[in-house]
C-alpha cells in the first residue's frame, strides 16, 4: 500500500491569501523590533513536553546549530507539529515563516508574541524576506522551509521552492539542514495512531553572499539546500532511530573524552 493511503487526510490548500499587504504590516513591525516573549517560551513548554511523550520525540546532533549568530534552519515538511519538534531541542528561539492565512484571532496574538512572522502565499512576498533579513542581521535564528508547504504524499518534494536560496545568498547566513523524520504520520492521530518522531540536524553550511541573486542562482541554491535535507533524510532513514540514536551518544562520548584529554 502506497505511504499517501496509509496517511489520514489533510486540509485542502489555500495557496492565496486575499487580504491586502498592509493587513499584515503590523505582525511584521514586531517581528523586526522585538524578540518573542514570554509566549514562546509558554508554547514551547506545552508542545515539547506532546512531542517528548506522546510522540516520543527524539532529537540527534543538535550541537550542530550554532550557538549564537545567524543561522537559517532548512527542515523538510510533513506535519503542523514539525515547527515544535524543530525547536523542541535547542535553546537557541527559533523564528518561523508562517503561511498568512494562519494569522486570525486569536492565534494571531500568540504566533505574533512567539516571534512567528506570516509571509502571504500566492504573493511576491517581499515584507517577509525583508523581516527575515533583518532577523538574521540581529544574529537571530530562522526556520524556512524549502518546499513550501507541508508534502501531502509523506514524500519529500522533488523540487525546491527559490526563497530559501534568496535569503541564504542574500544574507549569507550558515544554513542547518534538517531532517525530520515520521512526521508524515502525525496526522493519523485521529485513528489514535501516534508515530515516533526523529530530528537529525546536519553540517552548518553557506554560500558566498550575493546581494541581488538571480532567479537561476536562489533556485540553485535552494536546490542544493534540499538535496542535503534528502541526503540527511535519507541516511536516517536507511540505518534507523535506534541505530543513529546510539552513533550520535558514541560521538558525543568521544568528543567529551577528547575535550577532557585536551584539557
Amino acid at each position: 500500500m502506497a505511504d499517501e493511503e496509509r496517511l489520514g487526510p489533510m486540509r485542502a490548500q489555500v495557496y492565496k491569501d486575499p487580504r491586502p499587504k498592509e493587513h499584515f504590516d503590523r505582525f511584521h513591525e514586531r517581528a523586526r523590533r522585538h524578540q518573542p516573549d514570554l509566549m514562546y517560551e509558554v508554547v514551547r513548554i506545552v508542545t515539547s513536553l506532546l512531542s517528548w511523550i506522546v510522540f516520543r520525540a527524539r532529537t540527534i546532533d543538535a550541537d550542530k546549530v550554532p550557538a549564537s549568530g545567524p543561522a537559517i534552519l532548512a527542515p523538510n515538511h510533513f506535519s503542523f507539529m514539525d515547527h515544535f519538534f524543530l525547536g523542541a531541542a535547542i535553546r537557541r528561539k527559533v523564528r518561523f515563516m508562517a503561511k498568512s492565512q494562519l494569522f486570525k484571532r486569536p492565534m494571531q496574538f500568540v504566533f505574533s508574541h512567539g516571534g512567528v512572522f506570516p509571509v502571504r502565499r500566492g504573493h511576491r512576498d517581499e515584507e517577509a524576506f525583508i523581516t527575515a533579513e533583518a532577523i538574521l542581521a540581529g544574529g537571530g535564528c530562522v526556520a524556512m522551509y524549502c518546499e513550501g508547504g507541508r508534502s501531502r504524499t509523506g514524500q519529500i518534494g522533488e523540487v525546491a521552492r527559490p526563497g530559501i536560496g534568496r535569503l541564504a545568498l542574500e544574507s549569507g547566513a550558515p544554513i542547518v539542514p534538517v531532517a525530520v523524520h515520521g512526521s508524515s504520520r502525525v496526522r493519523n492521530w485521529r485513528r489514535l495512531q501516534f508515530p515516533k518522531v526523529t530530528v537529525q540536524y546536519g553540517e552548518p553550511f553557506a554560500f558566498e553572499r550575493v546581494p541581488e541573486p538571480t532567479r537561476e542562482q536562489q533556485q540553485a541554491a535552494a536546490d542544493a539546500i534540499l538535496a542535503e535535507i534528502r541526503a540527511l533524510y535519507g541516511r536516517l532513514d536507511e540505518v534507523g532511530r535506534e541505530a543513529s540514536l546510539a552513533r550520535a551518544r558514541a560521538e558525543r562520548r568521544a568528543r567529551r573524552a577528547k575535550r577532557a584529554a585536551a584539557a
